[in-house]
Order: structure tokens, then sequence, then C-alpha cells
């Protein structure tokens, strides 16, 4: 038997809260109880804390006064000179402006840390807006809040994208950010001496021209998203191609392609929600899967693995969001595996009609080095998976042709050559081929040596083919200190960037106001990317 409890506790500088489990030690209850896992978390630095309920400001100073600032006055001037006036500098700069860095940017906030976010596109959101037309949400609406603010309650359950893109955009308004659209972020050099960056940005201004500024945080945050560098293949003849092609993070829409023949390299999300739309749009499309994949419809997802902690059935439980991240993350991933292998074995004896109707089609599946499903799957390399939402169906029904277990050989003129010899007719390709390690934009922003210095970011070095060992025990580099010094990652999916933003800004707002912070080992870097 497991016995579970929550409990508060505090240090000398913090308060905190954790989650703990003992478990028989004869393995049927009847032994002595001890304890398997522990989390413990921090909530709040002591005369640090958040000014919420209680502590909530007044907003309005009640009297008459000559020369009054208003609120909206105070933030024009904060507007004015944060960044721009040398004495007003940001203790921090977050590059990327996508749900993480709106989700951090929103803790730092609140915590009272002078914050800057860099964002390339004209509008928060955009991000969202700019991907494919057909693009929602395939995780569900109660695993995909914000801090502070949660959905209304009829929400869809699956978000379309645009409306994402809308709520971020009145999201970094309502938090009152510091958000820098339409700003690029040209490089960052840390200045060891003064122990701060330089971070060089060009910022466009309505219809003035560009300004160059040089800002100095004292930490910097890359939250440029686990989707935010492609990965784009260089193909033998893609000069020659006559026809278009796209990354999946570029491409829109199949409209001016109705009729003609597409083809699609890859096969997780982005592939299968590609040819699911161009497929609707009329077009002739084939999709080319190099290896295999883990594939699950999504109401057996939410039925079996999200619903007792991310549901309507879980409120009613009494399960609130941060219940269920609390509950998700005292799960040490060493452990994680045991708890998903049963969930997904249950899965596939309950949809077995559905996944041998998938193999008949000639599409390649698999449950994960390990059995244990998506999760995994995600937090070792950040893919490999589909949530099936109907695209499955038409691969059955042969209406999606699939080229399995075969790669790219070459590009004609008016076609895509694979390894196997088949050569397949086309006016479009579209390269789903995933994204690279976060510390790509360290990289390009900073310098190879720094991104070499750091290390790969993602994956807990599981020894599986595309998450090599060591064991790390943690995602690499993500929400902590890294080896170069003021440089952090922040990223995932919206979960991830509630959850893990909080302890993030905690860390950051301690080193703001000189509490100590010591760092008892930092990750050491066995891979580069």
């Amino acid at each position: 038997g497991v016995i579970e409890a929550w409990f508060t506790f505090e240090t000398g500088v913090s308060t905190g809260e954790g989650k703990i489990r003992l478990r028989a030690d004869d393995g049927n209850g009847e032994g002595m109880y001890k304890c398997w896992t522990l989390l413990t978390t921090m909530r709040e630095l002591k005369n640090h804390e958040e000014k919420k309920g209680h502590r909530r400001v007044q907003g309005v100073e009640h009297g008459a006064f000559r020369n009054r600032v208003t609120w909206l006055q105070k933030k024009q001037k904060e507007e004015r000179e944060l960044g721009y006036d040398p004495d007003h500098q940001p203790y921090t700069v977050i590059i990327g402006g996508g749900q993480g860095g709106i989700a951090l940017g929103a803790r730092l906030r609140r915590l009272g840390v002078p914050t800057i976010i860099i964002e390339k596109n004209p509008r928060a959101g955009d991000s969202w807006r700019n991907r494919y037309e057909t693009l929602c949400l395939h995780d569900p609406v109660w695993y995909d809040h914000l801090p502070y603010l949660s959905f209304p309650d009829d929400w869809p359950v699956f978000s379309p994208k645009d409306k994402i893109g809308d709520w971020l955009e009145m999201y970094t308004k309502v938090m009152e950010l510091n958000y820098w659209n339409s700003t690029f972020c040209t490089g960052a050099t840390y200045d060891e001496q003064a122990q701060e960056w330089r971070v060089q940005v060009q910022r466009q201004q309505g219809n003035s021209d560009e300004v160059g500024l040089t800002l100095r945080p004292k930490q910097l945050i890359l939250a440029t998203g686990m989707s935010g560098k492609p990965y784009i293949p260089q193909f033998a003849g893609m000069d020659s191609f006559a026809g278009e092609i796209y990354h999946s993070s570029q491409f829109s829409s199949g409209r001016a392609f109705a009729g003609k023949k597409a083809v699609v390299i890859g096969s997780n999300n982005s592939a299968h929600d590609i040819c699911a739309g161009l497929w609707e749009q009329g077009v002739d499309v084939t999709m080319v899967q190099r290896s295999s994949t883990h594939v699950v419809r999504s109401s057996s997802l939410m039925d079996v693995v999200l619903g007792p902690l991310y549901s309507e059935r879980a409120l009613d439980a009494g399960i609130t969001t941060d219940m269920a991240d609390m509950t998700f993350a005292s799960l040490p991933y060493k452990l994680l595996s045991g708890f998903q292998v049963p969930l997904f074995e249950e899965i596939a004896r309950r949809d077995a009609d559905f996944y041998k109707a998938l193999e008949d089609a000639g599409f390649l599946l698999d449950w994960g080095d390990d059995g244990s499903g998506l999760f995994l799957k995600y937090l070792r390399d950040g893919g490999g998976y589909y949530i099936d939402v109907g695209a499955s169906q038409l691969i059955i029904d042969g209406e999606i042709k699939v080229r399995n277990g075969v790669g790219v050989a070459e590009l004609r003129q008016h076609s895509v050559v694979l390894t196997d010899g088949t050569e397949l007719e086309a006016d479009l390709i579209v390269l789903a081929t995933g994204f690279g390690s976060m510390n790509g934009w360290a990289a390009d922003l900073i310098s190879q040596e720094v991104a070499d210095k750091v290390g790969k970011c993602w994956g807990l070095g599981s020894g599986t083919d595309l998450d090599p060992g060591p064991w790390e025990g943690e995602l690499r580099n993500m929400w902590k200190p890294t080896q170069q010094q003021a440089l952090w990652f922040h990223g995932g999916n919206l979960a991830q960037s509630r959850h893990y933003s909080q302890f993030l800004s905690l860390q950051i707002k301690a080193r703001m106001e000189g509490i100590p912070t010591p760092v008892y080992g930092l990750q050491k870097v066995h891979h580069l990317g």
C-alpha cells in the first residue's frame, strides 16, 4: 500500500509546500511504511511575497492631491524609461515572447523584478497565429491554464491556435508586462567584471524607424521554445525542385494546392495535422514516415492518463490545477515509467482494433523504448508521437497515403525520390522534421562557445536512441542554473510553463534581493546538442 500526504514547511528565508508518499516495505501493505517519494517546493520568499489577497495594493490614494500621478501616467513613465534610461535597466531580459516568456514575465512582474520580454513578432500570440491554419491544442483546457488567470469555464476543451494567440495578447496587457514586440535580439555577451549582460536589440516602434539599444540585465533567460528553432534537413536537388518547400513552422495553408500533390516528410503531431488539413483542402497527400511513431487517441489519453488530474472529473473531486501540477511533479522521472506503462497498456488493450487497422494500413507504431508512451517520449526527446484527433482514420481509409521506413534520397524538379527508389510526384513539400535543441539559440545569439559550455537542453539521459545517457534525473538545463553564469532556459508546453515558471522566478528574485542561493552542483555537459 501507499500513503500520500501534503505538507507545508518553512526555512529561514522561504515558505514551501510538498508531497510525500510512504510505501510498505513488504509490498502488500502489512510491513513498515518508509518514505518512497518526497517533493519539496519553495512557494514564497519571506518579506518578498507577491502582493495578493490581504497584501494586494490599494490601487488609488484616497484624498485630494495636486499634481496627482495616475496609474496610466506611472505605466507610461515606466515604458519610457525601462531599458532606455541607463539608470533604469531591467534586472532580467527574456528572449522569446511566446507562452513561456509570457508566463515567466507575469511571475516576475508579481515579484517586482524589472523585466523586459523581447519578441520578434508584431503582436503577442503571433507565434501561434502564424502556424498552419488548422492547428488546435492537442492538450485539454484543464492542462493549459496560464498562471493567475485561468481560462473561462466555457472555454473549449481544445483551443484553436488563433484563440490562444488572442488570449496571450490579452494576458500581456492585463498582467502589465513590459512586452517589446517587433524587437529583434541581434547579440548578447556577458561582462564578467560588471556581472551583467550586454544585450543588443533592434526595436520597431509604430511607424518610426528602428531603434538600436543595448540592454544591461543581470539575468538573461532564453524562452525561445521547445519548438522554436526549426530543423531543416538538406536534401540533394533541393535547388532544382520546381514546387514549394516549407518547414512545418512556416506552412500556413494548402488551399493554393487543391487538386495537386503534396509530400509531407515526418509523422509526428504537426505532420498528421498538416496532412489532414491538406486532405480537407482537396490535396492529394502522402506522408513519408521515416521511423515508427507513438499514436494515442485523444479520447483515450483524456480518459486514462490526463483525466484523473486534469478534467472536470478531477475538479469535481477537489483536485485543483495546482494540486495536479504538484502531483505530477512529485513523481521522480526515474519512477515515472513505472506509473505510465500500465496506463498505456490499458490504452493498447481498449483500442486494439484501432492499432491493428493502422498497422494494416502500413503505419509503423511504437510505445516508446520501454512501453511508457507519450509523456516519457516527450520528456526524453520532445517528439516521436501523435495525439490522434482524426488523421489516423484518414490513414486507415487510405485517404492519406503512407510510405514507411524510408528516407529522402533526393529531390527532382517535380518529385521526391525515396531511399527505396520510389518516386513521388509533388507540387508541395512540407518538412515536418521537428526542431533543434534550445542551446542552438544560445549559439546564434551569444556564441557557439557558450552553447557548447551549457550543452544540450531537454532530455533525461535515459539511454534510449534519442536520449543518450548518462542519467541526469532532471531535464537538462531547464529552469535551473547552467554552466554559463546568469543564463537560464525556460520552455515546454503550457503546463510546464505555468508550473516551473514559479520556481525559476523565485530563483531570479532571490538573486536580485541578495538572498544567498548556493548551487550545490551544476549539471555536467555530456552532449552538445
